[in-house]
This record gives structure tokens, sequence and C-alpha cells, in this order.
């Protein structure tokens, strides 16, 4: 494949509107093709919505996402409805992520049931069938193992035909296979735990990381140079401890790029090499301390 490189960078909170505009406009300014915001019920993060349509507003080019909505959290009607009147709204620069929901403390602290990992993703992948078929035209009707749709028809359509952008995060071979055949975008991570408590001590490092490169390339077939592929980076120049209120664990991944240490120079080359070699385009900043080092690189490389 010979994608452009694009860049994206998780923003999670500010301390007022006017703020969380700035920080909006700075990444359009700066190399940075999109904005993503996570979902999770505990911790210092804004809720997605309201968050997506303030900083689409604040800007006229920059895209915004999710890293990524949880599909335990809401019923698929309500995010497709939600999902476009956003994309609307920003006139088509929605990039909606999705994943099952899997952090533990979520679930436990809401009252809410984690249920085994096949069931969540056989329900995720039921939830893009229904959000698919609202985005179309007509009325839509769906009965599966966890959702009923009968004849619904939802308004406003989105903006972008036949619908926003989907982005699938993952790292176990179920959630690779189910975004190899629905995803616009992947987000290659690391498996979580099926008790929701971190990333699994089993995974990691080069050549797990280049094993799911794989599992995408087989089980895209004929779509797979229609996706972008790509990953969260971590680690930026020097390695800093994982902040405790991430679920991040990068102590075995510096083969990968999620670990990007060096100097700029050496950033930069390892960029090119991941996209040159193993397809990878789309690479999101995990972290906001990282954003005054990676801006020049992203400048550089943005649509490249």
């Amino acid at each position: 494949m010979d994608r452009p490189f694009r860049f994206a960078a998780v923003v999670r909170e500010a301390e007022s509107a006017r703020a969380w505009a700035d920080k909006a406009r700075r990444l359009e300014g700066s190399g940075f093709d999109v904005l993503l915001v996570p979902d999770h019920l505990v911790g210092p993060r804004f809720a997605p919505v309201a968050a997506m349509t303030a900083a689409a507003c604040a800007t006229s080019r920059l895209h915004v996402g999710t890293l990524v909505f949880a599909n335990d959290y809401r019923h698929p009607a309500v995010l497709a409805k939600e999902a476009a009147t956003v994309d609307l709204l920003s006139e088509g620069r929605l990039e909606l992520g999705l994943g099952t929901g899997w952090m533990a403390a979520d679930y436990v602290s809401a009252g809410l049931a984690l249920e085994p990992p096949g069931t969540r993703v056989g329900r995720l992948a039921e939830a893009i069938t229904v959000l698919k078929g609202l985005w179309a035209d007509g009325p839509f009707t769906f009965h599966g193992e966890h959702y009923r749709i009968t004849g619904l028809e939802q308004w406003p359509k989105p903006a972008r035909r036949p619908h926003p952008r989907l982005l699938l995060g993952g790292g176990g071979p179920r959630m690779l296979g189910l975004a190899a055949r629905e995803a616009d975008v992947i987000n290659l991570g690391m498996r979580v735990r099926a008790d929701g408590t971190g990333p699994d001590g089993m995974d990691g490092g080069l050549e797990a990381f280049l094993a799911k490169v794989d599992v995408v390339r087989r089980a895209a077939g004929d779509r797979y140079d229609r996706i972008e592929l790509g990953t969260s980076i971590q680690q930026l120049g020097v390695r800093r401890p994982d902040e405790p209120w991430s679920a991040a664990d990068s102590s075995r991944q510096d083969e990968t790029p999620q670990v990007l240490l060096g100097t700029r120079q050496d950033i930069t080359d390892k960029l090119r090499y991941w996209r040159d070699t193993h397809d990878l385009s789309y690479f999101v900043l995990h972290h906001e301390r990282d954003l005054e080092a990676f801006t020049p690189i992203a400048e550089e490389l943005a649509g490249r």
C-alpha cells in the first residue's frame, strides 16, 4: 500500500470550554488530522459526544472521533442517532471508534455485567450491522441474538455516505478479524485479560505485533488495500513510566511502533519504516504530554 501518514491525538479533558476549543485548534494547526476522545465511566475524561461536537465546532478541517466507544454502554440505535448528528454537524468529519468495552473498573463501578469476551465481540458485530443499517436509507429491521430492530428509520442521516469512517481497535484474533471485515481504520493494540483488569501478560513484543498485521491482511482479503492500519504511540523520545490512570503497558513493546525512542530523526525514520514495510500509516499519540515533541514530526510527515 502507498498510503499517506495520518496522525491523531487522544485528548481527554480541559478546564473550560475555551481551553478545550484551543486544544482542538492547536491540533488542527500542527499536522494532526484527528482528535480522539476515550470512553470510560471512571477517570479524568470528558464524555465523548459533547467533547467531539465542541471540538468539531471549534475547527474546520480537524476530524473528531473516539478511541473507542464501548459498545456495552449504549444501545446501537442510540449511538447511531448520536453519531449521525455529530457527523452532520461536523460536515462529515466523524471517525467513529468502536470496541466491546473491557475495563473492569467501569463495569464494577456502574454495576454492569462484564460478560465473556466472545459474547462481547458477538454483540459488537451485531451492533455494527445495526449502525450501518440505520445510517442507510429506508426502514431497517434486524433480529439478532443481542438486538432487535423493527422497521426503524432514523434522522438525521450522516453527512458522509454511506456512513462515517469506522475505526475498530483490538489485539485478539476475533476482534482483528471483525475489524478486517468491517473497519476503515484498525488500531492494533494488545489483547486484554478476559476479566478486564489490563493487558494480557502473554501478549506483547515484535513477533506478536507482526502476527496481528498478518491476521488483518489474511482476514481482510480484497479489502486490505482500503484499510488504514495503525497503532497508538505510548512512549516517545525518552522512556517514561506509564501513567497510573492509563491501561497501557509499554514494557514489552520496544521493538514495535508503540514505543518510538531516540531523536526526532530516529522517530521519523521508524515511522517511515513501519509505513513502507508493514503498511502502518495511522498513528495515534496516546499521551498529551508528548504533543510538543511530536508536533514537528507530524508537521514534517503529514500527508506524505
